[in-house]
This record gives structure tokens, C-alpha cells and sequence, in this order.
């Protein structure tokens, strides 16, 4: 018989340090005194009740080992049971949002894709606020723990190909998940305090400093203004740019770093690429942005280098409205979005290292087909890609390409346009934020959707997080089997 009580005693545990987590919210509002204080001590009350319950109830369950079916299920597991209690406070605060819209809200927060339902949040109550952001710092250092203890050994999208890197975590998921988080956590608050000191010495003040740097470290994008960062201006834009970067890079080079070996991000592969990407379309939007516009040069490049790091690296702030940039530039801004950062970062999308998997598999290819009797494998950073890791990167495509459709497809049988499906279903999927067009490009946001739309988008959300495969498996019925 298929044993829950460990999954639920994780998910247990998640849930009450979510209850705890809400604490923080409500000093602040405690502080405000606006009377929404309250919404957060009921809603911490019941999630860390119930939360503490359900770890109690599975505690004599706790194995160090997980199997395949348990790992899949827990993974999926926090990623639903979170979003739900993390929706409390909005439902029973001032911004009165129905359920459907509330957990939109909490998902697009803890997924870190940065789509709102929310509007006049220049005159919100600052716990809710700090509510968005918290949601989002967690949702980002929770993604990095994911990348690196249970993807690669789910062996998901070909993420097994940095097991080696990720430490050998099989049969022990949960002690070493516990290590791991300790290691990345530190670097993680550590970036945080840096964005946040940065922010402030820039101008910012010390509450809009502390929120936008956990937006801005998670990659998530939530803003406390309806203009997003486009209320700030100048240096602020390059200070959020370079912590959108540093933030799309793996984590565990940083733990390199640590330990001495200082060279480690620049010898990763995808590092590289990622980097070299970065530059060519910065470089390539800053000439159009002159030729366009009678921008300055430097106004020129800051807009594309704020922009485009926001939109490769999921962030999805926006300082102008680029839908006004022409139809080339917003083409790119559509593609570029399904890129992503580095594994093993705060990052969404597809990712740098599946396209360099990918060309390497074409490349060789196309040398087989000049010499077909040749010998000719694929390699990354050095190594020989496997069949496995080919397969599975080859898998993470298809999969991805027929969710992207499908989603569009059932977005518009709810009636929304064209653009606004297509780019809706590309940007919940990649876990960007905002989409194109005026309803939700950067301009607008997800509010005026009907139910049925936000439903869906609140699934691609999930289902994009954890990287598809992962929520696909426990669909299937041989799985449970295996």
C-alpha cells in the first residue's frame, strides 16, 4: 500500500513555517494600523494549525528514503498545498479577492511568474505587499532546492546531467534536501541583503527597498505600483538588472566560489551561453531603440538591458511599455521569454542548457549526414551527452511545445484574442509574468480575465514550475504501478 505520511509530513511542516512566515506581514500592518493586521493573524492561525496537524499525524511515518512515486508526489504536492493557504490572507484581508482569484494570485507569487490580479496596489495595505514578495523570495529559494536535490535525480527535462554537481541525493532525499537548503540559503539571504542595501543607497525606501529585492532575487517581478518599475528610474534600473542576473545563474557556483574555486561561474557552459545571449540581444535592441525612438544611447541601452534581463530571466518587470517598441522588437520579446536562465537558479523558462543540448544534437547530425560513416556524439561542457539526457531534453520540447498549444487553445474557447492567449499561455507556462496586448502586456495584468481563464493559467503556472514532466507523471496510472 502506498505510503503518504511521509510526503505529508514534509508538506506538513512546509505549511506551518508558511503560517509562520505570515507573521511578518501582520507586525507590519499591526504597525500601518489600517486594521488589516488581523487577516494575517487568522490566516497564520489556521495554516499553522493545520499545517503543525497533518506533520504530527505522519510523523511516525518519516523514512530517510523516499521512492520514485513519493518524491513526484511531494514535489507536486507543496506546489498545490502552499498556493492554497498562501491565498488566505488575501481572501480575508482588504483585497477582498474571490478564491479563484486569490489563489491565482498566491501561485503566481510561489511559482515566482509575477502575473497579477491585483490593481491599485500603490494604495494597498503594505502587508499585503510584503505578502507578495515573501511569497515570492520563498517560491525562489524553494525552485533552487528543487533543481538541484529532485529533478536531477527524477531525472526530469535532462536535469540528470548535473546530478554529479547536485550531490548524490538517492534514497536520501529528505536529509540531504535539508543540507543542501542550508548551503544555498545562506548565499540566497546573503544576495537579498545585498539587493536590499543596493536599493536603498539608490534611493529607494527601506520598504519598497526590501520587497522589490525579494522580487528581484527570486526572479518573480511583483511590484508594489500598477507602473511596475517604471516608478523608478536611472541607476535603480541597472542595480535590478545585475541582481536579475546574478540571480539567473546557477547557485551552486556560488557555493563553488565559496570554497575557493572563484573562476567557477565562467567555466560553466551555460553560464556562458546564457551570458553571450544576453549580450547579443541587449547590444541588437539598444541599435533599434535609436533608430526607433530619439533615445540617447545610454537611455537606449538601459531600457533594453532592464527589459530584456527581466523577460529572459522570467523576472518580468517592465520600467517602459515595450509593446510600443514595433512589432520586431515585441516578436523578440515573445521568443526570448521562452529561454530562461541557467539551471539550478531562480530562473523559468525552458532554460539555456536544453537549446545547447539541443544544438549539439543537431550539429551532430548534420556532420553525420556529411560523413555517414562517421562517428560523431553530441557533447556538453566537454562530456558526452547520453541517450538518457538526449531523450529526456528531447521529451522536455515536445512536451512543452503541445502544453503551449493546448493551453492557447483552451484560453481562447474561454474567448480571449488570439495575442492574449498565445502570449498568456507562453508567459504562465514559462512562469514570465506579464504576456502581449493590451489586456495583459506590460501595461495591464491578468484582472479583467474570466474565471475559466484564470483557472487554466493558474495550472500552466504549475505545471511550468516543475518543469511538466514532473506533474504529467502522476497522471498516468503505470506510474503508480512501477
Amino acid at each position: 500500500m502506498f505510503d503518504l505520511r511521509p510526503v505529508g509530513y514534509v508538506i506538513g511542516l512546509l505549511v506551518t513555517a508558511l503560517g509562520l512566515a505570515m507573521l511578518g506581514p501582520m507586525a507590519v500592518d499591526l504597525i500601518e494600523g489600517r486594521g488589516h493586521w488581523t487577516a494575517f493573524a487568522e490566516s497564520a492561525v489556521i495554516t499553522a494549525l493545520v499545517g503543525g496537524l497533518v506533520a504530527l499525524s505522519c510523523q511516525n511515518g518519516v523514512k530517510e528514503g523516499l521512492s520514485i512515486q513519493q518524491t513526484f508526489l511531494l514535489t507536486t504536492g507543496v506546489w498545490v498545498a502552499l498556493p492554497l493557504f498562501g491565498a488566505l490572507p488575501f481572501i480575508l484581508g482588504d483585497s477582498a479577492l474571490s478564491l479563484i482569484d486569490a489563489v491565482f494570485e498566491a501561485m503566481s507569487g510561489l511559482t515566482t511568474t509575477g502575473a497579477t490580479v491585483m490593481t491599485g496596489l500603490d494604495d494597498m495595505p503594505r502587508g499585503i505587499l510584503l505578502w507578495r514578495g515573501i511569497l515570492q523570495w520563498l517560491g525562489g529559494i524553494g525552485i533552487i532546492v528543487v533543481a538541484m536535490v529532485f529533478l536531477p535525480e527524477l531525472r526530469v527535462g535532462g536535469m540528470q546531467i548535473f546530478r554529479a554537481e547536485s550531490f548524490d541525493t538517492f534514497g536520501k532525499i529528505l536529509p540531504r534536501a535539508t543540507q543542501i537548503a542550508s548551503q544555498i540559503s545562506a548565499i540566497y539571504v546573503s544576495v537579498t541583503v545585498a539587493c536590499i542595501s543596493t536599493y536603498i543607497l539608490l534611493g529607494m525606501s527601506v520598504f519598497d527597498a526590501v520587497t522589490h529585492a525579494f522580487t528581484t532575487v527570486s526572479t518573480g517581478g511583483m511590484s508594489n505600483y500598477d507602473a511596475s518599475f517604471a516608478t523608478f528610474s536611472g541607476p535603480l534600473e541597472y542595480a535590478a538588472a545585475i541582481f536579475m542576473l546574478l540571480s539567473a545563474l546557477p547557485f551552486v557556483r556560488y557555493v563553488q566560489m565559496l570554497n575557493g574555486k572563484f573562476d567557477a561561474p565562467l567555466l560553466d557552459v551555460q553560464v556562458r551561453g546564457f551570458l553571450y545571449t544576453l549580450a547579443v540581444l541587449v547590444a541588437l535592441t539598444t541599435v533599434l531603440l535609436t533608430q526607433i525612438f530619439p533615445h540617447h544611447w545610454e537611455q537606449a541601452f538601459r531600457e533594453a538591458l532592464f527589459n530584456i534581463t527581466s523577460i529572459i530571466s522570467g523576472t518580468g518587470y517592465a520600467s517602459v511599455n515595450y509593446m510600443l517598441w514595433g512589432p520586431f522588437l515585441i516578436t523578440i520579446f515573445f521568443f526570448i521569454g521562452l529561454i530562461g536562465g541557467c539551471a539550478g537558479s531562480t530562473a523559468c523558462s525552458i532554460k539555456i542548457f536544453r537549446y545547447q543540448i539541443l544544438l549539439a544534437s543537431i550539429a551532430s547530425q548534420i556532420k553525420k549526414i556529411r560523413a555517414p560513416h562517421g562517428v560523431f556524439t553530441p557533447k556538453y561542457s566537454g562530456r558526452t551527452i547520453s541517450d538518457d539526457v538526449l531523450n529526456s531534453v528531447m521529451s522536455f520540447f515536445v512536451f512543452f511545445t503541445l502544453t503551449l498549444g493546448f493551453v492557447a487553445v483552451m484560453l481562447s474557447f474561454t474567448g480571449l484574442d488570439f495575442v492574449t492567449a498565445i502570449s498568456g499561455a507562453a508567459a504562465t507556462l514559462a512562469n514570465i509574468g506579464p504576456g502581449l496586448g493590451d489586456v495583459i502586456g506590460p501595461a495591464g495584468n491578468y484582472a479583467s480575465l474570466n474565471d475559466a481563464a484564470k483557472v487554466i493559467l493558474t495550472c500552466s503556472m504549475l505545471i511550468g514550475r516543475l518543469e511538466l514532466l514532473v506533474v504529467y507523471a502522476l497522471l498516468i496510472p503505470a506510474f503508480w504501478r512501477g
